[in-house]
């Protein structure tokens, strides 16, 4: 890809960054539109371009386009709707319920290997911190 490039016509006001050490297009992808949801810019309701539209806009293959709102969906900030198209969903809801219950499935998981509470709460905070950068301590 080599040069960033903007999609405006859209108004979902993608930047693939396509230098070395990126994060893959899909995940830029899935992280623009799953924020975008979260912020409200793009409503409960709003339809998404289709996976070849989108694709052809922002030069990617379909498949990376398609991979995105795959995860997308199965995070809840989109649904597909058959041939109807893709559209937000009410991503708030969606992802705290499905947060919540990853959470729940981490807390059983960890206590059935024998984790004491601090081991289990310093393996979710390191893996947190990996992904979203250290944070500082909660007072």
């Amino acid at each position: 890809m080599g040069e960033n490039r903007r999609v405006t016509s859209t108004n979902l006001k993608i930047r693939i960054d396509g230098s070395a050490g990126a994060a893959a297009p899909y995940e830029q992808l899935r992280a623009q539109i799953a924020q975008a949801a979260r912020a409200g810019d793009l409503p409960v309701g709003y339809k998404l371009p289709t996976v070849r539209g989108l694709a052809e806009e922002l030069g990617l293959a379909a498949n990376t386009v398609a991979k995105a709102y795959r995860a997308l969906e199965g995070d809840g900030v989109v649904e597909t709707r058959g041939r109807h198209g893709t559209f937000v969903a009410a991503a708030a809801d969606g992802a705290a319920r499905e947060a919540a219950t990853a959470a729940q499935a981490y807390a059983e998981r960890a206590q059935r290997l024998g984790l004491t509470f601090d081991e289990a709460t310093a393996a979710a905070l390191d893996a947190l911190r990996a992904r979203y950068g250290n944070q500082p301590a909660r007072p």
